[in-house]
């Protein structure tokens, strides 16, 4: 009798939330609305969900039910849309989250100073879930953390409150796969990757995903889930590391880095073109490797590619910097007392995001040796550099003139480079940007030069996909 009625509840409580996501009446609930948060709400948005945005910052939910967007991949007029059809509610109010049949959680994993992940954001989200869970309720970690953390911090706090996972309630992790500024993928086209802790868990929060991704990836378990985000973002910061040794290799050597690049990526198999630059910056590639370095330190084993990596690619803003240095003195100059202008200070192209970006270190570096920096960023007008504002001049042939040396950081589209190339005396172009550019004023340096000048890039044998 009593399994009987504990059958009919399990299948009562999951069922209902079934139907409920299938039907668009379930009650959607995403903590943090930033970069992730934000996105992933529009995308249930547009399935035909209400959705109740939670974040803890006062200004962020009134910008947004004023119908404005903080995020450059959001349109302003998604958000006033969502907001004025009423599908659509940014709160900071903890106890809205009572409403919601399905929770996201999108909140920042930053790491410590001592490289060791700081979940502070994580365990106040799911403090906050957890006073206001109920039955037939489905939880789902987004944020980037360490293998476990879903199964370890995640799921006690929820049974705390005597909810049993797989019946009562459902608990999974689902990556976030995010790249601002791509204008191909975004969050409904790019595949979502889901682990639960019980089959059930699996089958709800796959569920919850197939009603706005167009392709969602069902794995064994929340670890392998966790696991999976970060081995992408570990694939991609060593062998980021690797090309960018190669940089410095080919510069010992007298060959062009950018030369053979681009022969290698001719190979039809068995070669992923990666390039090299002045470093790593963003919101995944610079931390998330270092989460799975720390568990595995919990486990005494030491992940020897990933510290290389890091190392390698944590050195490379003082690669840029001896670089400038270098070039400076080939014109009779010293950096100390020298001007320099950083074109770019987003850790990628055609963003408005500094975070982790290698051009703050070298600003940093270069002031401490003297120099007397500013900076252009056509998507960035300031930005907190540690508790001190800095601010960003205009683009111009009066400028560039004023520069002993011009560096380009970070390559936007927006920026005119054959006037650059005109109106500078010095340009140190980690991008390799400058190539094809007919010659002007400035004398260009790059990462790793040949001694007969610049590669110049030739029409060289398509790959085939």
């Amino acid at each position: 009798m009593l399994l009987t009625a504990l059958s009919a509840v399990n299948t009562s409580s999951k069922d209902q939330l079934l139907a409920r996501i299938s039907d668009r009446s379930a009650v959607i609930g995403v903590i943090g609305l930033g970069y992730v948060g934000l996105p992933l709400a529009m995308e249930f948005v547009q399935a035909g969900f209400t959705v109740i945005g939670y974040d803890v910052s006062q200004r962020v939910v009134d910008l947004l039910m004023s119908g404005q967007s903080h995020i450059q991949d959001i349109p302003a007029e998604t958000v006033h849309d969502a907001v004025a059809k009423g599908r659509f509610i940014a709160t900071a109010v903890e106890d809205r989250l009572r409403e919601c049949e399905a929770i996201s959680i999108a909140v920042p994993t930053p790491l410590s100073k001592t490289r060791d992940p700081d979940m502070a954001y994580v365990l106040s989200a799911a403090d906050a879930i957890a006073r206001q869970a109920h039955p037939g309720l489905c939880v789902v970690l987004e944020s980037t953390t360490y293998p476990g953390t879903t199964r370890e911090l995640l799921q006690p706090r929820l049974e705390a409150q005597g909810l049993i996972v797989g019946r009562d309630i459902f608990v999974a992790f689902s990556p976030e796969r995010v790249d601002p500024g791509n204008p191909v993928y975004h969050t409904k086209n790019t595949p979502k990757v889901v682990g639960g802790i019980t089959p059930a868990c699996v089958e709800v929060a796959t569920a919850l995903y197939q009603s706005c991704i167009d392709i969602v990836v069902p794995v064994s378990s929340p670890e392998a889930a966790e696991l999976v985000k970060l081995l992408e973002n570990t694939f991609r910061a060593v062998n980021i590391g690797l090309v960018n040794e190669i940089a410095i290799v080919c510069d010992k050597l007298g060959v062009n880095v950018w030369e053979v690049i681009d022969a290698a990526a001719t190979k039809p198999f068995g070669f992923m073109k990666f390039t090299p630059g002045p470093g790593i910056g963003g919101h995944c590639i610079p931390l998330d490797p270092h989460y799975l370095a720390w568990k595995m330190r919990t486990l005494n084993y030491k992940t020897r590619f990933i510290d290389l990596a890091s190392e390698i690619n944590a050195h490379m803003p003082e690669w840029v910097v001896r670089r400038t240095a270098a070039s400076l003195n080939d014109m009779s100059k010293a950096v100390n007392g020298s001007r320099v202008l950083v074109l770019g200070v987003a850790y990628k192209r055609d963003i408005d995001d500094v975070r982790e970006s290698p051009a703050i270190d070298i600003i940093q570096l270069l002031e401490n040796l003297g120099a007397h920096v500013e900076y252009h960023d056509p998507h960035i007008s300031s930005f907190m550099d540690e508790g001190t504002i800095r601010r960003g001049i205009q683009l111009s042939a009066e400028s560039l003139g004023w520069a002993d040396a011009v560096l380009i950081i970070t390559d936007h589209t927006a920026v005119n480079y054959q006037s650059v190339v005109d109106h500078a005396s010095l340009v140190v172009d980690t991008r390799n940007i400058t190539v094809g550019l007919r010659p002007g004023r400035a004398r260009i340096r790059g990462l790793a030069d040949h001694p007969d000048g610049r590669y110049e890039r030739r029409k060289l044998p398509r790959r085939s996909s």
